[in-house]
């Protein structure tokens, strides 16, 4: 149940969607953050990083846990595979 058969990109488009739909959905948003978190983050390319950032601030989530994380993950990478729309998005 829940979002156990997520992966990270499904993760990623989900929360894309709703902040793009401008639809409010804490609970889902809360999921998302601890399940990707939990994980590591394990799973998620620069787009996907990218755009869960985005979908967060332009929701205006409060997700200080999967900042941090995506800000470690991306630095730990050197931000290979990032291209520009990817780091504009993410900063």
């Amino acid at each position: 149940g829940g979002l156990a058969g997520f992966n990270a990109q499904d993760l990623a488009n989900t929360v894309w969607a709703y902040a793009t739909a401008g639809v409010a959905a804490d609970a889902l948003y809360a999921a998302v953050a601890e399940a990707a978190v939990r994980g590591g983050l394990a799973g998620f390319n620069p787009q996907d990083l990218a755009n869960t950032v985005w979908a967060y601030a332009t929701a205006g989530v409060a997700a200080d846990a999967l900042y941090a994380a995506v800000a470690e993950a991306a630095v730990r990478g050197g931000l290979a595979g990032f291209n520009a729309q990817d780091l504009a998005n993410t900063v």
